[in-house]
């Protein structure tokens, strides 16, 4: 069965849970202004008019059953706190060189997602007979996290006729194709992400990939 994963954005640290979520919540969010502030409404009106602001962060929450109990089978008892210390490892940890926690990746099956912890809730519920735990649920949430070229690729996503449309020929790189779109090749890890591929060095022949324009 396979496994949810949390790895770090440069791949050095990753943990594989024990137990997948039996349920995640996906939040998507948009903000509005208001045009007319309360005390200035048109006489008649119901309710002030709201105008586009920002799409709020994207965040993925969760929780996770960690056992060692041993009720649950595993290749070898599991270490509760062990367990929670690698965990937290990845994706609370201070990065002293970054100053700050890590970006990580999450996925399991078709999901995929980029994003920075900024919940986590842990709740102890079994101990051992010296007081170490032996079952805790973990509450977490991630906030969906964009770098700058992700950001200006989706800026204009739904401006359809200024984006560009290439489809891929044999001998095609991304790198090529970025370079003949934006005259700058730096951009294909963002299109690669922006056209949810899995892999930047085999482009399949007959692919269409879009290019968005630059904010």
């Amino acid at each position: 069965m396979q496994k949810l994963t949390i790895r770090t954005l440069d791949k050095k640290q990753q943990v594989d849970v024990m137990l997948n979520p039996a349920n995640i919540r996906h939040e998507h969010g948009i903000n509005y202004t208001n045009r007319l502030a309360a005390g200035n409404r048109t006489l008649g009106s119901l309710a002030p008019r709201l105008d586009f602001a920002s799409y709020q962060s994207e965040s993925l929450s969760f929780e996770l059953m960690i056992d060692g109990t041993g009720v649950v089978e595993q290749p070898q008892k599991t270490d509760v706190a062990g367990h929670i210390t690698r965990l937290k490892n990845v994706v609370y940890r201070y990065v002293g060189d970054k100053h700050e926690p890590s970006v990580v990746v999450l996925t399991w099956g078709t999901l995929s997602f980029k994003g920075r912890l900024t919940r986590l809730d842990i709740r102890y519920s079994l101990f051992d007979a010296a007081g170490a735990p032996l079952r805790a649920t973990v509450g977490l949430r991630f906030d969906n996290y964009l770098d700058g070229s992700e950001q200006a690729l989706r800026a204009n996503r739904s401006s359809p006729d200024l984006t560009h449309s290439v489809m891929v020929k044999q001998g095609d790189t991304l790198a090529q194709l970025c370079y003949a779109v934006y005259q700058d090749s730096a951009y294909y890890m963002a299109v690669a992400r922006y056209n949810d591929l899995n892999s930047v060095q085999h482009l399949v022949p007959g692919t269409r990939l879009y290019f968005p324009p630059l904010a």
